[in-house]
């Protein structure tokens, strides 16, 4: 019997559209809800001095999410991982309702960062896992492109209730953030009844029967015999080396992208441009949106090489907006230019670097190590964000290009020593557990 990684081969079917719709929906409304903290700070009465803790306390609850869901879906499947977090996300949007003081505003706001986060991980994991082969990567690109969709509308609703004054105002933005959460929650839920349960992961698991039930009701019973039940032991670059290596260059990429897009996208307003933080929000996550649409083209490129060059972009633009902060701080015409130019191409770097997170891990370990990666990454941005709240404008972008340039030397490192993933290569083929010709190796 062939591997279920023939299932690659298989038509992009009516329940495939719905789990991309699924997995797109579940990352916007993570981003919507990541960058709420940011929008928020204006609902609520709160010292300045717990300015930093509210744009903080996003990522605390993120990583906690995501590391919880991590172990979690790789022990009981990816499925009932994203039932979960769909509770803890209705719970949240319940008591935000209510969030009348900053208490009950972070209480709502860790129920569903931390929802947001186990989605984030299972999502990222599950698509690599279900989607066919031939599809994977742009599949993979245009979920995660949802984060860019997600903030975009938060920021919109912002800016749309933001003429009602007083009191009114608050609680109308209030109340149609959290209906929006609560309606795109009963989305979710109706979407991903028919989503299986990964293949793959089944496989691995030993419960290849169970996987072949579960080929037959999504494809039809023609595809039953394409389960194997005795899959291929691990075949290239498992060796715990070249697993720390991998660990240390996703944790040092992610976290890169992380704190450049947080500080850039969710504090910098806060810091220097507290008006414009719904304007700001909007324009990079819109750009952002727009742009990711290039990731069509994810399964016909090199993953590696095109980590370098987007990596090598955003630096290069985020020094050239440094180098002229003394112009643009008194020509906001040039800050827009050159945001939406850095918002563009550091989408195309963080969609890029989050496909990469999932698909280089074995299966079994697939949701724990993306965790591991994640939280590590996620977590060094609560520090940055206290690092640089007192720097000066000149400083503050400077820091950013920086994080950008470390970041960078992790590309390199990886397109010098890592594993290809793109060029349409299988999962397995990509977490190193298939061997992959040397041309693709060398690609």
């Amino acid at each position: 019997m062939a591997s279920v990684e023939r299932l690659g081969g298989a038509r992009w079917n009516q329940r495939t559209t719905w789990m991309f719709v699924s997995f797109a929906l579940g990352l916007a409304l993570e981003s919507y809800v990541f960058a709420l903290g940011s929008i928020a700070l204006a609902w609520v009465v709160i010292p300045k001095a717990l300015g930093e803790l509210m744009l903080a306390w996003a990522p605390i609850w993120l990583i906690i999410g995501i590391i919880v869901a991590g172990p979690f879906s790789d022990k009981y499947g990816r499925k009932v991982t994203l039932y979960l977090t769909l509770v803890l996300y209705a719970i949240g949007g319940i008591v935000l309702f209510f969030a009348t003081s900053y208490v009950l505003l972070l209480i709502a706001l860790a129920l569903m960062l931390m929802a947001g986060g186990g989605e984030m991980n299972s999502i990222m994991v599950a698509s690599h896992e279900l989607m066919p082969r031939q599809h994977r990567g742009k599949a993979t690109m245009l979920i995660i492109n949802g984060i860019n969709f997600g903030g975009m509308v938060l920021a919109i609703v912002a800016l749309a209730t933001a003429a009602i004054s007083g009191q009114a105002a608050i609680a109308v933005q209030r109340d149609a953030v959290a209906v929006a959460v609560l309606l795109v929650v009963a989305v979710l839920f109706a979407t991903r009844v028919q989503m299986p349960e990964s293949f793959l992961w089944l496989q691995k698991k030993g419960r290849a029967e169970e996987a072949e039930a579960t080929v037959a009701r999504y494809y039809g019973p023609e595809w039953r015999s394409e389960v194997d039940l005795h899959p291929a032991p691990p075949a290239t670059n498992t060796s715990g080396a070249y697993m720390f290596f991998t660990m240390v260059i996703m944790v040092v990429i992610a976290a890169a992208n992380t704190i450049g897009f947080g500080l850039m996208a969710y504090a910098l307003a806060f810091a220097f441009f507290p008006h414009l933080q719904p304007t700001i929000l909007l324009i990079f996550e819109g750009a952002g949106f727009v742009v990711g649409f290039l990731g069509l083209i994810a399964d016909r490129v090199s993953r590696k090489k095109f980590l370098f060059w987007t990596f090598l972009g955003t630096f290069a633009v985020t020094v050239a907006v440094a180098a002229t902060t003394s112009t643009w701080r008194h020509d906001m015409g040039l800050f827009w230019v050159l945001l939406v130019i850095l918002a563009g191409v550091n989408s195309l770097c963080y969609l890029t670097e989050d496909t990469m997170k999932a698909e280089v891990w074995p299966t079994l370990q697939r949701g724990t190590l993306t965790a591991i990666a994640r939280f590590v990454s996620i977590g060094l941005y609560i520090p940055s964000i206290y690092i640089s709240a007192h720097m000066g404008t000149q400083q503050y972008i400077t820091f950013n290009a920086e994080v950008w340039g470390v970041g960078l030397l992790a590309a390199i490192a990886w397109l010098i020593w890592g594993r290809e993933t793109g060029l349409g290569l299988s999962i397995q083929q990509a977490s190193g557990e298939e061997a992959t010709s040397p041309q693709l190796q060398q690609a």
